[in-house]
């Protein structure tokens, strides 16, 4: 357990300093782009962060866990509003954009129920997972059709360049390195303290599975790049449900147990909160961050029973 313990903490250490690479060369490749902070973070961040749920999700649907591939999206993606997304705000008031709530939260929610939809009959199919993955191409194709001038935020000037290129690629890999060891050694500890697998899954490699997303927000947040804080986590969401999951589909149709359904329902209900929040004055107070915090707390308590 010692071994486990001391994993964990290097992890944390690659997670944190990989997020500040990650986060850095992201805005100053936002610059050279001539492309807002808002779609570098629900895109280029968003699907590095989301690169853990892909692994294991991928990995999980190949071997036939279709309840451990579609729930580690799920938890992952209450995780991120919840947990996150209100820790975030805890720590930093976030400001937020009118096409953050009107485009991309409206959107997500929309994919939310149309995933709640198509596991009517508890199973999601190939053709309806390939449904879900179009709609991701669609989706960033109008993102950089139509993509918006970069934003002024509160930072000062940084200008970019191609050397930015590597540093991303190595916050890349540290976030994604630190997360597999993360999950890795905090699945082994929670076993060696007799925790079941089924629990592991939609709880610890969940979170896990989310520490990229945390830690880079939550930098971006204590930076002044609110537009990525909130994005990488609002893109996040969208690439493991429509993305990852929707590829998972195709790879292999999925099942779920029936009790699964209330997790679904969950989230969409989370979705709408979240939106309602960010909506109220154009950005998520404190006090409505440690709302979300309870929330995800409530469901994790939930879970463990």
């Amino acid at each position: 357990m010692i071994s486990e313990i001391i994993f964990i903490a290097i992890s944390m250490v690659a997670l944190w300093l990989g997020a500040r690479w990650l986060v850095d060369s992201a805005s100053r490749i936002a610059r050279l782009l001539g492309v807002s902070d808002l779609v570098i973070g629900l895109t280029v961040v968003a699907l590095g962060t989301s690169a853990p749920e892909f692994a294991v999700t991928i990995l999980a649907a190949l071997r036939g866990y279709s309840n451990i591939s579609v729930g580690n999206i799920v938890g992952s993606n209450i995780f991120n509003l919840g947990f996150i997304l209100g820790g975030v705000a805890i720590v930093h008031q976030l400001q937020i954009t009118p096409k953050l709530v009107y485009r991309d939260g409206f959107f997500l929610l929309s994919m939310s129920g149309l995933l709640l939809f198509f596991f009517r009959d508890l199973t999601l199919s190939r053709i309806e997972g390939a449904v879900l993955f179009i709609f991701l191409l669609l989706y960033l194709g109008y993102l950089f059709w139509r993509r918006e001038p970069r934003e002024t935020e509160e930072t000062p000037d940084v200008n970019g360049s191609w050397k930015d290129v590597p540093i991303l690629i190595l916050g890349f890999t540290l976030v994604l390195g630190g997360s597999c060891l993360l999950v890795d050694s905090a699945s082994s500890l929670a076993r060696a303290v007799g925790i079941s697998d089924w629990v592991i899954g939609v709880t610890i490699v969940a979170a896990g599975t989310s520490a990229p997303e945390f830690v880079t927000s939550l930098v971006a947040s204590l930076k002044g790049r609110h537009s990525i804080a909130a994005g990488n986590l609002i893109g996040s969401d969208i690439f493991n449900l429509v993305g990852v999951l929707g590829l998972a589909g195709m790879l292999r149709p999925l099942q779920i147990d029936p009790s699964a359904t209330g997790s679904l329902y969950m989230l969409v209900g989370m979705i709408i909160i979240v939106i309602l929040f960010m909506r109220t004055g154009w950005k998520l107070t404190k006090a409505e961050g440690a709302f979300l915090v309870l929330l995800g707390a409530i469901r994790w308590i939930m879970d463990f029973s």
